[in-house]
């Protein structure tokens, strides 16, 4: 049988996610995901690796039925929907259907990584994260603030999505925190810009400006004359 003809089924997936458990790793990498329960602590690789098998294969009817008993299932339905081949329209139906199902920062930042579609069609993604942005749920909003700093880190984007991450107003912790990096992500590509936005210009809330001054001081992309002035600022408060 040809892998194209092969379906993917649950028993198949957790059959593979039993045999690359990794108990020292789960251990790890649930010190990573507060309450999150349900890691079976597979390691990103293989998953990746595996997850490229699946989007060989018919893996439409187990995305759509997957009841992503485990972590890492959730993570395999994001990356098969990540490196299938199929067009953007239908690739964007599928992200819709899955965004929803995120409910953690690692399979949020690990599915917006391996959306390369984005670069390939960038206005398709611009228009369809907007609506993420003033989501009331945590992890979409995460979604879009991820988005904006992996795909669109460009300066003819800058002063929108500077106005994009502003108008994410999700109070929950890893929704602000994504706002930050992408601040920070942002500041590193146009630091002049930035350091004038934030001086002069913000309307982060305190949480999140505090937040940006200290990604901004902890980046390796930063020169140190920059991080000089963000840690002034940051005394300031």
């Amino acid at each position: 049988m040809k892998k194209q003809d092969e379906k993917v089924t649950t028993a198949r997936v957790r059959e593979f996610l039993e045999e690359n458990t990794d108990p020292g790793y789960r251990k790890f990498h649930s010190s990573l995901l507060p309450g999150v329960d349900n890691i079976m602590g597979v390691r990103l690789p293989a998953l990746r690796k595996f997850s490229q098998n699946l989007a060989k294969m018919q893996w439409r009817d187990w995305f759509e039925q997957a009841d992503d008993q485990w972590y890492e299932e959730t993570m395999l339905r994001g990356l098969v929907v990540a490196y299938a081949r199929m067009d953007c329209e239908e690739r964007l139906k599928y992200v819709r259907k899955f965004v929803p199902d995120i409910n953690s920062w690692g399979v949020c930042d690990c599915f917006c990584s391996t959306l390369k579609d984005a670069d390939k069609y960038p206005q398709e993604y611009w228009e369809f994260i907007e609506p993420y942005l003033t989501s009331e749920k945590e992890y979409e909003a995460r979604f879009a603030a991820v988005m904006l700093l992996g795909h669109f880190v460009k300066r003819e984007y800058l002063k929108e999505s500077i106005r994009r991450l502003e108008s994410i107003t999700q109070q929950g912790y890893y929704a602000k925190m994504a706002v930050a990096w992408a601040v920070s992500v942002y500041f590193a590509a146009f630091p002049d810009e930035m350091l004038t936005y934030l001086q002069d210009g913000h309307k982060l809330d305190e949480f999140t400006y505090k937040k940006s001054l200290q990604k901004i001081t902890e980046s390796y992309r930063v020169d140190k004359e920059m991080k000089k002035i963000i840690k002034e600022m940051r005394q300031r408060g």
